[in-house]
């Protein structure tokens, strides 16, 4: 297993992160858990999860499987980077969301008694709070790193220009602030390369990005097995839009001589400001499968080629539309 820091920070994780959002609804406790300690065993490092996943306001259904794999013990909390969410709606008191002081302390509280841990390595907002002034925010999250109960921050979903206000915002307070984005990124979904991407870079966030494989498209699966998805009716709607890309893509992939999936995440791989990008398995198999990306070296010429199947918003802000 490869390993980076994530963003500027000392910390090290594996180049690819274990994503959890599938653990409950589609994937039960048992298989999640053997999916996490076969994770372990391939030496990634890295557990991706949030408070609203598993869907049933206020549970934390996937918190929950995280913890029960953690209290079988054998030292596998100490094993792990364990990165959580915060913002969605976890009840319907009006303080049960978003990034209020008091929502952060509480959901946090709530999120480690699940997880059955002491701390969170790294405390992710789920999303920008328009209505939470970052003075706030900032020392909520101060308190919970002062406490030991939160290592690092990051962010999900941020803009460009937000990402540089919280940043700001931290410096002014001698705080670390952010040290990862994590936003939806893919060969598909590129329009983050126009502010979010140089934001990361010119401020030493590491970008996790989500849904590499765009919902399925990316991963070479036939219509039926993309119909019986999760968002179905989306993922059919972009299966009918970029049907002649995905027919040139799978061309490109099999001339490589490799998975779709794998090049995808090898093309994210090959993006010096992505740390790790979040895969989903739902099963050990598509787990095992992922790891061979690391190993796909893309050369300049099969890049320009992806980019010339998939191109993105014409390069980084504001030269992609301005002189």
């Amino acid at each position: 297993m490869e390993y980076k820091n994530l963003g500027r920070s000392g910390l090290s994780v594996s180049r690819l992160c274990i994503g959890t959002m599938n653990f409950g609804p589609h994937t039960d406790e048992p298989e999640s858990h053997a999916i996490l300690d076969r994770s372990l065993e391939l030496g990634i490092n890295f557990i991706d999860t949030a408070n609203v996943y598993g869907w049933k306001m206020g549970e934390g259904i996937t918190e929950q499987i995280i913890g029960r794999w953690f209290a079988k013990g054998n030292k596998r909390r100490e094993q792990v980077v364990l990165a959580t969410k915060v913002y969605g709606k976890m009840g319907e008191r009006p303080n049960q969301r978003r990034l209020s002081a008091y929502h952060i302390r509480q959901a946090c509280e709530d999120s480690l008694r699940r997880l059955q841990t002491d701390h969170i390595d790294l405390y992710q907002m789920h999303h920008i709070d328009r209505e939470s002034p970052w003075e706030e925010i900032w020392q909520a999250m101060e308190q919970l790193v002062q406490q030991g109960k939160v290592l690092y921050i990051g962010s999900s979903n941020f803009a460009g220009w937000q990402i540089a206000q919280a940043q700001c915002k931290a410096d002014d307070r001698f705080f670390m602030g952010l040290v990862s984005e994590q936003s939806l990124y893919n060969l598909k979904d590129r329009m983050i390369e126009l502010e979010v991407i140089p934001a990361c870079r010119a401020f030493g966030l590491g970008l996790v990005p989500y849904s590499p494989l765009a919902g399925g498209l990316l991963a070479g699966v036939s219509e039926s097995e993309i119909k019986s998805r999760r968002k179905s009716d989306r993922v059919q709607k972009d299966l009918e839009k970029y049907r002649s890309q995905l027919t040139n893509y799978a061309s490109f992939c099999q001339e490589l001589g490799e998975q779709p999936t794998n090049v995808a995440l090898a093309w994210l791989l090959h993006n010096s400001v992505v740390t790790a990008p979040i895969i989903g398995p739902r099963t050990i198999g598509q787990l095992e499968d992922s790891i061979h990306a690391l190993t796909i070296i893309l050369s300049d010429d099969h890049m320009v080629r992806l980019n010339a199947i998939w191109p993105g918003p014409g390069g980084e802000s504001p030269e992609a539309y301005a002189w």
